[in-house]
């Protein structure tokens, strides 16, 4: 099993962005000392008080000079926010800086109605998944270079390393955005961390319309990563408590207040009592939105998941109380797993 991550750059209690950056770039080279496969960053918008990742594409190319080896990608640039051609000259610039280290990964999501108005963004597309299919596919074709000699973008150019193109993949939590990635030929990662009852269909409905398609950058058979939510300590018991900031944020995002993180004692407080330790076995129709365990522990529920959705790479996302946390979580589920 290949282990990746995705970092939100949240902000420290009492510290700023910059302070949430350092963290990020301490993350990455962490992750690729213990031979993570992957390191991507997320977009989110209006809340940076809170979580500072709002620019994939700048704070990649701080990390790759920052990094060595690792795949180093967005998860995701919000294509619903910007024009095709600037997002894949962005990631050109990126491949020339870290050739044949960047992943593209492509997806949509609304923020609040006042964040959607600042990006220009219309929230009431006619066509969504129409609209969304035709932006990836005009961003791959930048990447690739690959509009017929007729198309008036075909003379457009993008910097390129000249040793490779960026990878793209399609990113989701639906049926919907699986249906998209099959029929394009792209990777798919599924964020079972937002919707996981969805995990298992979405997976069934991009292999069953997969097509290699005749677009550039389509691989010849489908390949597919989930996302998850995990929290790694010495004990089930401690795992468990840990994940209580997890379970807290849900519970607040379901209030409408989005993207503030509490201490661990603040969420047992706001949750009443310490959340049960994950199950080692998990039944066939259970999927938690958030797991928790020892390496043990874990390692038997990524294998569960994984299996489940015919997978073989794992993203890890978190929400823990402190950096210091986060670290060790990565550490101890990389022990688990075996990463060399």
């Amino acid at each position: 099993m290949d282990l990746s991550i995705v970092d939100l750059s949240p902000v420290p209690t009492n510290g700023t962005a910059s302070d949430a950056y350092t963290n990020t770039v301490e993350a990455a080279q962490h992750a690729e000392r213990l031979g993570y496969s992957r390191f991507w960053v997320a977009e989110h918008h209006g809340m940076a008080d809170s979580i500072a990742g709002t620019t994939p594409e700048v704070l990649l190319g701080h990390l790759a000079a920052k990094t060595d080896s690792i795949r180093l990608g967005s998860g995701a640039v919000l294509l619903n926010h910007y024009s095709p051609f600037k997002v894949a000259e962005q990631f050109g610039v990126l491949d020339a800086l870290a050739p044949g280290r960047i992943d593209a990964g492509l997806g949509r999501a609304n923020g609040s109605p006042a964040a959607d108005r600042a990006l220009g963004t219309d929230r009431h597309v006619q066509n969504p998944d129409e609209d969304h299919r035709e932006k990836i596919e005009a961003v791959v074709n930048h990447l690739y270079n690959d509009y017929p000699d007729d198309h008036p973008y075909n003379d457009l150019q993008i910097p390129r390393s000249g040793t490779g193109t960026p990878d793209p993949w399609a990113l989701g939590s639906s049926p919907s955005s699986a249906a998209i990635a099959a029929k394009l030929g792209l990777p798919y990662c599924f964020a079972a961390f937002i919707r996981p009852k969805f995990a298992t269909h979405s997976f069934e409905e991009y292999r069953e319309q997969f097509q290699s398609s005749v677009l550039a950058g389509s691989i010849d058979e489908p390949q597919g990563m989930i996302a998850v939510n995990a929290v790694c300590a010495e004990t089930d018991e401690e795992a468990a408590r840990l994940r209580a900031v997890a379970e807290a944020s849900y519970k607040r995002m379901q209030r409408g207040v989005v993207g503030t993180r509490p201490s661990i004692e603040e969420a047992i407080d706001e949750l009443g009592k310490v959340p049960e330790p994950t199950p080692r076995t998990l039944d066939a129709d259970e999927w938690p939105r958030a797991i928790s365990g020892s390496p043990e522990t874990l390692a038997s529920l990524l294998e569960q998941l994984t299996e489940r959705v015919g997978v073989d790479e794992v993203m890890i996302q978190h929400i823990h109380a402190t950096h210091a946390d986060a670290l060790r979580s990565h550490e101890l589920i990389a022990e688990a797993i075996g990463l060399a």
